[in-house]
């Protein structure tokens, strides 16, 4: 890990690390084999405890290794990370160890054997909730939140709090090569 340690974020909050919608890169392991791929489509599902949903097609090697071991983690990569995150999720694990080809670095979990993303802005280690007809039929895997981390730099006290430096931002992808990332933070008061 770099010197800058991931802080622990209470599970209460947990969910705040996706609630704002970012792509995210999802890395699995079993059996002497890991893997990494992108996904644009997970999101917060509960709260206590908190669960999160993502979507892996059957085809790819991410999901053979989620279903073996029963885990897997969300990383919420940052601009710094969006050309390897294209990468990650433009090529498949069966044609060789994707952490090598997209150049991304990873460091272990604390709560599962799926390995955490180098460079992240957030860590969520998930114990697959088995739902089968939601998996076979919708791709839809639902997981257990047992350990959460953030970048202290920009996740503090619960919140996500966005410096000045664009390559520190979440990216959110729409398609063809294009992501956006997160923009500058206001608040409303309620009335």
């Amino acid at each position: 890990m770099s010197d800058r340690s991931p802080i622990e974020v209470d599970l209460a909050k947990s969910y705040r690390l996706l609630n704002h919608g970012p792509t995210v890169l999802v890395s699995s392991a079993h059996g002497g084999r890991q893997n990494v791929m992108a996904a644009a489509w997970a999101m917060p599902l509960d709260f206590a405890p908190p669960k999160m949903l993502v979507i892996i097609d059957k085809s790819t090697l991410t999901r053979e290794l989620i279903e073996a071991s029963g885990e897997f983690v969300l990383n919420v990569p940052s601009r710094a990370l969006a050309e390897a995150t294209l990468a990650a999720g433009s090529s498949s694990g069966r044609d060789g160890d994707k952490f090598n080809a997209t150049g991304l670095t990873h460091f272990p979990a604390t709560k599962v054997g799926a390995p955490l993303v180098e460079g992240c802005l957030a860590w969520l280690e998930c114990k697959v909730i088995p739902e089968p007809h939601n998996q076979q039929t919708y791709d839809m895997f639902i997981g257990e939140v047992v350990a959460a981390h953030a970048d202290p730099r920009v996740f503090q006290d619960g919140h996500w709090q966005f410096d000045d430096e664009p390559l520190n931002r979440s990216i959110h992808y729409i398609a063809g090569g294009t992501f956006f990332a997160t923009g500058e933070a206001f608040e409303v008061a309620k009335k």
